[in-house]
């Protein structure tokens, strides 16, 4: 890769994170080229160079921000281990992507039907197979408990559920009011483990390392 290269990829990831504040404050629709030239500090002919089109920086928003937690959760999958302490570790992941990046996930939450279908139906592959990820962990979960035997609609259900939680933290949750983000991860995993499972509440759990699961959240592609 040619530095020419490296330093527009890195300009394209600046846009991207200061675009992502834009759309999330002013809505997708409510932006042009010219208002996220503006926001993001750069000429709008310079930011023709890096972006043909607002379409083309909500999409490679929402592509980044799905291949990342995607990248994450399937490292979780693919570890061994208990697999409370490896959904743990999948909640721990989503949470803290929800806290550090709550602009980008504005944005997917309430942008996710923006899209023309061919782009959408990218995101929506990302999208379920997160999806998958996160219903065989828990799926691991509900049969070690031993207490019930799900259908797969009702698995289907409860990682819904799941996921309902993870999502809309962002709209309500603050530090400073509700604890950290290891707290809420704590939070929704006992709800989830207690409810799906059956099992305790009681279990002493342990705060999981995620910096093996890291990489840069807005990280150009091909890097």
């Amino acid at each position: 890769m040619t530095r020419r290269t490296v330093t527009r990829d890195e300009g394209r990831t600046e846009v991207l994170t200061r675009a992502a504040t834009a759309i999330a404050e002013h809505g997708y629709h409510g932006m042009t080229m010219r208002d996220l030239a503006k926001a993001t500090g750069r000429s709008l002919a310079s930011f023709y160079h890096l972006f043909s089109s607002k379409e083309e920086i909500l999409f490679e928003l929402q592509q980044r921000a799905f291949q990342h937690l995607l990248s994450s959760a399937e490292a979780v999958l693919a570890a061994p281990g208990d697999p409370v302490d490896r959904l743990h570790r999948f909640i721990s992941s989503h949470v803290h992507y929800v806290v550090e990046q709550s602009d980008v996930m504005r944005v997917l939450v309430q942008e996710a039907s923006a899209l023309p279908p061919k782009r959408r139906s990218v995101i929506r592959d990302l999208k379920q197979r997160y999806f998958a990820t996160g219903e065989a962990l828990l799926g691991e979960v509900v049969k070690r408990g031993g207490k019930r035997k799900p259908t797969a609609v009702e698995l289907e259900r409860e990682a819904y559920c799941l996921f309902g939680m993870l999502n809309w933290s962002f709209g309500w949750y603050t530090a400073a009011r509700h604890g950290t983000p290891d707290d809420l991860a704590r939070t929704i995993l006992e709800m989830t483990v207690w409810g799906a499972s059956g099992l305790s509440r009681t279990r002493s759990l342990e705060t999981p390392d995620l910096q093996l699961l890291r990489t840069p959240l807005l990280q150009a592609q091909g890097e």
